[in-house]
């Protein structure tokens, strides 16, 4: 059962992380190891195995773009960027974001 819960926690976390990346990269352009500091100092425990994809996912989604400086080579830096379509999606998990905190937040239950 711990595997079961634990696989279905990384599996709603995978979109809180997205929504945080969204969010940074609305302020500027994010680089993965910053990214991966800025989910631990929230709390959120991450390998770079783990990032590096969803950031490539969210790339080939069209919500962010990159850019690497073309003399490091094939493995130098890359900053991700919002893209507009991004910035819509960023929008729309901000209303729904608020409207579930809305919902959750006076439930005497948790």
């Amino acid at each position: 059962m711990e595997s079961e819960l634990k696989k279905i926690t990384r599996e709603i976390l995978l979109g809180f992380w997205k929504v945080h990346i969204l969010h940074h990269a609305n302020e500027g352009p994010v680089v993965g190891q910053w990214m991966l500091q800025e989910l631990r100092h929230h709390g959120y425990e991450l390998s770079p195995g783990t990032l590096y994809p969803l950031l490539h996912r969210m790339e080939r989604s069209g919500w962010l773009r990159s850019e690497s400086d073309p003399k490091a080579g094939p493995r130098g830096r890359k900053s991700y960027y919002l893209t507009p379509k991004g910035r819509k999606v960023l929008e729309f998990l901000k209303q729904r974001v608020e409207e579930l905190w809305l919902e959750i937040k006076d439930d005497g239950d948790i």
